[in-house]
């Protein structure tokens, strides 16, 4: 998500300074890859890079074709095979025994409707879209149709009068009948072996820190270079400030009583209750309850979150313990603060995306899942 948001950036800056640009997406991947499905690289005329496709042994071969698409205004399918001994050629050797194919577009600023365009319409809301992406890996040497289409809740934008009708009609079918719980890819055979790349764009996680001590700065730092938003919450004014935590997209100095008014929460929202302030947090929790949200993590020992259950209990309010993490973490050997917001943020993202945390060694088969 912050790459999409850098990119976002990038664009504007080259719109407003007339300088053309192409974007290189990442649309299928056989194999091991450093980056996914749905990685991209911004690349103006002159060579600067925005986001990535690799872990950089791709990028300078990449915008090298990324200018050639730019002076031709035409589309390309470049694949990269690092399953190939020798794999020297793209000047490294890449060791990632897999194929890469990465659809590379010119963009045209007078088109409302461009990549990066529908790239800013499904970032513009706080909700799921499904960003459509058509290729051809066995026309490789032709155009390709690229990003053309986005849906929005009901709200649909792009362009595909220029498509097959029947191959649009399934399109449609798929996108009715499809539960959007990832990204997927679909080959239309009869169709001039046409793949669709259906990437399911979620918002940005957004996490309620609650606490402005010294402590919740390192997690505040390292949840803005993951991307995540930080809305602030803590009564004391003199510590939940924008100087001490600049990163955050929104600061609330209100009381525990006030805060229910102030907040919004979905399924990629999160809590963590790092206060220091046993009657505070217990107040914000009686809230939280009520709330549609995945994960609510709170600093300190079990005792503390026991003592926090029973006061709600005693109250005559049900709490269920399934999206309660207490204490806040994954068990890392956690010491300082910032080590701390490390594990904090690391189970987070584990639940978020529905992973038991595990070393990466003792994992069956690939570290990815390729979208199917």
């Amino acid at each position: 998500m912050k790459e999409f948001k850098q990119i976002i950036q990038s664009y504007e800056l080259a719109k407003s300074e007339n300088r053309n640009v192409a974007l290189a997406t990442v649309v299928q991947v056989d194999g091991s890859s450093y980056r996914r499905p749905g990685a991209r690289m911004l690349v103006t005329e002159e060579g600067h890079l925005t986001g990535a496709i690799s872990g950089g042994c791709l990028e300078g071969d990449a915008l090298r074709k990324a200018q050639t698409v730019i002076f031709q205004q035409k589309s390309m399918l470049v694949t990269y095979d690092t399953t190939d001994e020798d794999d020297q050629k793209f000047g490294v050797g890449l060791g990632c025994n897999g194929i890469i194919h990465v659809l590379i577009e010119p963009i045209d600023f007078d088109n409302p409707v461009n990549p990066v365009e529908l790239i800013k319409l499904a970032l513009s809301e706080r909700s799921s879209c499904v960003l459509l992406t058509l290729f051809s890996i066995k026309r490789s040497k032709s155009e390709q149709i690229g990003t053309v289409f986005l849906k929005k809740g009901n709200h649909e934008y792009g362009k595909v009068d220029h498509l097959p009708p029947a191959l649009w009609l399934e399109m449609k079918h798929e996108l009715s009948s499809w539960e959007f719980a990832s990204s997927k890819i679909q080959a239309y055979p009869d169709f001039d072996d046409i793949s669709v790349f259906y990437e399911l764009i979620r918002p940005p996680v957004r996490i309620l820190l609650f606490g402005a001590g010294n402590d919740t700065i390192p997690l505040a730092k390292m949840a803005d270079l993951l991307g995540y938003e930080v809305v602030l919450i803590d009564g004391r004014k003199n510590l939940a400030t924008k100087q001490r935590f600049p990163s955050a997209i929104d600061i609330i100095q209100v009381s525990a009583e006030d805060v229910s008014q102030q907040i919004e929460t979905d399924l990629r929202t999160v809590a963590l209750l790092m206060t220091h302030n046993f009657e505070y947090e217990a107040v914000i929790m009686r809230k939280l309850l009520d709330c549609m949200i995945p994960y609510i993590g709170i600093l300190g020992p079990k005792k503390k979150t026991e003592k926090l259950i029973d006061r709600l209990q005693n109250q005559g309010i049900s709490v269920s313990l399934e999206n309660i993490y207490a204490p806040i973490g994954i068990e890392i050997g956690a010491e300082t603060s910032e080590e701390i917001a490390l594990s904090a943020l690391s189970e987070i993202t584990a639940v978020l995306n529905k992973k038991e945390p595990i070393f990466l060694k003792d994992k069956v088969g690939p570290i990815h899942e390729n979208p199917s």
